[in-house]
C-alpha cells in the first residue's frame, strides 16, 4: 500500500528520484502512464498486470471502454530505476502532466501519483467540498 507525499525535482535528463518509501513498493521496474486529473500514475508490475487483466475484459464494442484503454495504454511505458534510485519520465508524459522541475509524488493505495508541484497545489487549493464528497462515499459503501 502506498501512502504519503514527497516533494522533489527532476533533473535535466527527465529523471526523478523515486522516494525510498515508494521505491520499496514500486520495485526496480514499474509502469508509468497518463493518469486522471492531469497527473501521472505509477504502478508496480504486479498491480499493472491486475489492471491490464481488468481492462482486457472490457467489451471492445463499448466506445467509452475503447477510449479509456487507448488513453491509459498509449502513454504507458516501463521505467527502470537506476543505482541512484532515479527513473526516467518520458518527454510525452512530462508534457502531459505539465512537469517542469518540481514534482510531488503521492501514495494512493495501489499506485503512486506524480504531479507537477503547481498542479498539486492548485488541486489542493481548489474549491472541492470534501465534506460533500465524503457523504457521497457512503453510496459506494465507504
Amino acid at each position: 500500500m502506498f501512502i504519503g507525499e514527497y516533494q522533489h525535482a527532476i533533473d535535466a535528463k527527465n529523471r526523478m528520484i523515486v522516494p525510498v518509501k515508494l521505491r520499496e513498493g514500486l520495485g526496480n521496474n514499474f509502469v508509468i502512464t497518463k493518469g486522471l486529473d492531469g497527473c501521472l500514475y505509477a504502478y508496480p508490475m504486479d498491480e499493472w498486470k491486475t489492471l491490464e487483466n481488468k481492462l482486457k475484459s472490457l467489451p471492445l464494442t463499448n466506445k467509452d471502454a475503447r477510449a479509456f484503454v487507448r488513453f491509459f495504454f498509449s502513454g504507458a511505458c516501463e521505467v527502470e530505476v537506476d543505482k541512484q534510485g532515479r527513473g526516467l519520465i518520458p518527454q510525452n508524459l512530462k508534457e502531459y502532466a505539465c512537469i517542469e522541475k518540481e514534482i510531488v509524488s503521492i501514495g494512493v493505495l495501489t499506485r503512486v501519483e506524480i504531479w507537477s508541484k503547481e498542479k498539486w497545489q492548485e488541486y489542493n487549493e481548489s474549491d472541492m467540498d470534501f465534506d460533500s464528497i465524503a457523504e457521497k462515499m457512503s453510496d459506494l459503501g465507504i
